[in-house]
């Protein structure tokens, strides 16, 4: 998955796909290159982060659907599982929760499980299909 950044007036988007955005308020409390650091910061935390059962971390799999940043410095994640049932549902928040809580400059962070949409392979990165050989 490509990693560069694109910046709009007070959103900062991991360039491809079905990635995180992370925005700021409009108060712009929170300079933009260090909005675009912890953005970086965060992917490379959730790409520590794996579902036991499959060998690609949970961002290429295209498990975190959206965080955000306050002017306080929280953090909120959306995310999901491959499937509802997974053996890890009430661990993997926690993981995450973790990772994202390690980044420089995050006070705290809330990481919330949703279904909707639910996930589906095509929200893999092409990396993450190379490696599970699903071409």
């Amino acid at each position: 998955m490509n990693d560069e950044l694109k910046t709009t007036e007070d959103k900062v988007a991991v360039a491809e796909g079905n990635a995180p955005v992370v925005a700021t308020s409009d108060s712009g409390a929170i300079p933009a290159d260090e909005v675009e650091r912890i953005t970086t910061d965060l992917v490379a935390a959730f790409k520590t982060v794996y579902d036991p059962e499959i060998p690609v971390d949970i961002y290429e799999l295209g498990l975190i659907y959206k965080v955000e940043l306050d002017d306080d410095r929280k953090v909120s994640i959306d995310m999901t599982l491959t499937a509802p049932g997974c053996p890890v549902a009430g661990e993997m928040p926690g993981w995450v929760e973790t990772a994202a809580g390690m980044v420089e400059g995050v006070q705290e962070v809330e990481v919330k499980m949703v279904f909707d949409p639910p996930w589906g392979p095509d929200r893999m990165s092409e990396e993450a299909q190379v490696a599970l050989n699903w071409w």
